[in-house]
């Protein structure tokens, strides 16, 4: 290789790790530091993963990469430890991000049996079965290695050195739970979501504003039933733009997300997966160093996905911002508790549309907007004389 690439090369690996250790750090930081914020915690956690990727995983690749640390020798041991960090990270960042698309299948799709059944316990043994699960996988990777005092150099630190039949019954099992399982759930959830989109930018229904709200309290039955009525016939022509704009703009956000999945992860397992069943191929070299940082990637793009599209992350990053530069706030930005648990613009979108197709009924909700639709669910309106049971 000449110098340039060398160069080239080199500067890409280090603003990629920059660029993950940078990312991952603030959108943890925001998240932790607001308490309307922290039910994020899957997202938090892909964070912290990365971030540790970032730490060690990233620095050692560059060492492992680059042709300027040839000289450097790795023991068993160490090399050992290198690969346990590699598998257990990867394996982990992956599955976090499988189990945060379900989070927003079961928001979106079922948004109150999410609001019902997600709690801090559920939440913390999702956690706890993601590093089992990758502790697990990485020790399947480690059997049969050599023992003793040998060494290799930094460039051959790969899952390859130690050859046998087991590693290629690894490789097919970790290429298995860790890509194509992931990949199956992921576009099984996302085709759902897409499907919510598209009824939902279809969907001409009227919706009760806040204007057709009654001024005045009535107890009669008369006026009850006029004024569900008249709330159930009100026009709305200026929602159907608003709803067709949100419906494309959803769908973009989950072509992105499951595109960005699939180009950082794809080449990575196939090289992987093709090494271990291609008879007389044997894994490491160029292909491998190239494959793995496109995979690398993912850690620095990872919290721009899945944390700063978040219009409450990014509000709340940028009055962070003020006040560390301390500047006057034009605007104080106020978040309810009930916009703490809303993910994204679009997810907010999906989510009022999913609870009128899946329910027939309006969502549970703190907005006048919505108080009058709510008389379908058996919530009572201004004035209402609550019946007796029998």
């Amino acid at each position: 290789q000449s110098i340039a690439q060398e160069v080239l090369g080199l500067l890409c690996m280090v603003l990629l790790t920059l660029t993950a250790l940078v990312a991952n750090t603030v959108v943890m930081i925001v998240i932790l530091k607001t308490p309307l914020l922290r039910k994020f915690i899957f997202v938090c956690h892909l964070c912290v993963v990365d971030l540790l990727s970032a730490i060690f995983l990233m620095p050692l690749g560059i060492i492992s990469s680059s042709s300027c640390f040839n000289r450097v020798i790795y023991s068993i041991a160490e090399c050992q430890a290198l690969i346990f960090l590699n598998i257990c990270f990867i394996s982990a960042s992956i599955l976090t991000i499988s189990i945060i698309s379900v989070e927003r299948y079961y928001y979106i799709v079922h948004p109150m049996r999410y609001e019902v059944k997600m709690t801090i316990r559920l939440a913390v043994a999702g956690v706890i079965f993601i590093w089992v699960k990758s502790v697990l996988i990485t020790v399947l990777a480690l059997v049969g290695w050599p023992q003793g005092n040998g060494a290799t150099s930094a460039s051959r630190c790969t899952v390859y050195w130690s050859p046998g039949a087991h590693k290629k019954i690894f490789l097919i099992i970790f290429s298995i739970v860790c890509f194509i399982l992931p990949t199956i759930i992921i576009f099984a959830v996302y085709s759902s979501v897409y499907r919510v989109a598209r009824m939902a930018s279809q969907q001409h229904g009227p919706v009760p504003t806040q204007a057709a709200a009654p001024r005045h309290r009535s107890d009669s039955t008369v006026s009850q039933v006029t004024i569900i009525t008249t709330t159930r016939n009100l026009p709305l022509p200026r929602l159907v733009p608003e709803r067709f704009l949100g419906s494309n703009k959803a769908i973009l956000t989950l072509v992105l997300i499951v595109g960005q999945f699939l180009c950082c992860w794809l080449p990575f397992f196939a090289f992987h997966l093709h090494s271990s069943v291609a008879a007389g191929t044997v894994g490491g070299g160029h292909g491998e160093m190239v494959v793995t940082w496109i995979a690398y990637s993912s850690f620095a793009i990872n919290p721009f996905f899945y944390g700063l599209l978040n219009r409450q992350i990014r509000e709340e990053l940028a009055r962070l911002r003020r006040s560390c530069l301390n500047r006057p706030l034009s605007q104080e930005l106020c978040l309810s508790v009930s916009e703490a648990s809303v993910q994204e613009n679009f997810l907010q979108f999906l989510q009022r549309a999913s609870c009128t197709l899946e329910t027939h009924t309006s969502c549970i909700s703190n907005s006048p907007r919505n108080r009058l639709d709510q008389t379908k669910a058996g919530f009572p309106i201004p004035g209402q004389v609550p019946e007796e049971s029998s």
